[in-house]
């Protein structure tokens, strides 16, 4: 179980229109040390950022009323909302769908049905990103990138086509799929990438390929 103290507990706000999947995921990171507050879709939620500001949002897409392409577009116009993570759960997992989920303006998406552990791992991920660049801003750097990387980097044609995909948010398990290959042989590729960029994990590499034009 994830050590939480009071003063150090992350508050998440959780959007789905589906009762049993947010009981579930609502007992499984408050049991991780997290304080989680629920809306049914996107104008609930938005009523709930007017009262309160969380860590980070988790918010499914097809949703009545106002979907999560809306409620995402409306977050990121906000300026005491658009630094938020943004974490996009949903039953459509095509790349075109992971592309528009990513491009509205979400961080990470995570297809349906998903490992609590890795929605935890993500969420996880995510918040400590978002402290580092709260820490990067509050430095007073300025235009300094926060990701360095060797200019010679070189990835293999498999390499350059796995980053791809985990800038798109796949899993390990789901860009094996993919490319049919065994989840272990994946993993070493991952690793493989994060030894040659210097990167410390699967958000940072996303985030260089995408940065670099390679995603």
């Amino acid at each position: 179980m994830k050590d939480s103290s009071l003063g150090d507990q992350k508050q998440l706000l959780l959007i789905d229109d589906d009762p049993n999947l947010i009981l579930l995921v609502k007992d499984y990171l408050e049991f991780r040390g997290y304080k989680v507050t629920t809306a049914g879709n996107g104008r609930e939620a938005l009523e709930v950022l007017d009262k309160e500001t969380p860590d980070m949002i988790i918010c499914d897409v097809m949703m009545p009323e106002m979907d999560g392409y809306a409620f995402v577009k409306q977050v990121r116009e906000n300026t005491k909302t658009n630094w938020i993570p943004i974490l996009f759960l949903s039953a459509k997992g095509q790349s075109q769908d992971r592309v528009k989920g990513l491009n509205t303006g979400a961080d990470v998406y995570m297809v349906k049905p998903f490992e609590p552990e890795e929605l935890v791992a993500q969420v996880e991920s995510s918040l400590k990103q978002a402290s580092r660049l709260i820490q990067h801003q509050n430095k007073g750097a300025n235009a300094a990138p926060t990701i360095q990387v060797p200019f010679d980097v070189e990835l293999t044609p498999t390499e350059l086509r796995v980053v791809q995909f985990v800038a798109r948010g796949m899993a390990n398990r789901e860009i094996a799929d993919e490319l049919k290959v065994s989840q272990r042989t994946i993993e070493s590729h991952v690793s493989n990438m994060l030894g040659k960029t210097g990167l410390h994990n699967r958000t940072e590499l996303a985030r260089w390929a995408i940065e670099n034009q390679k995603a």
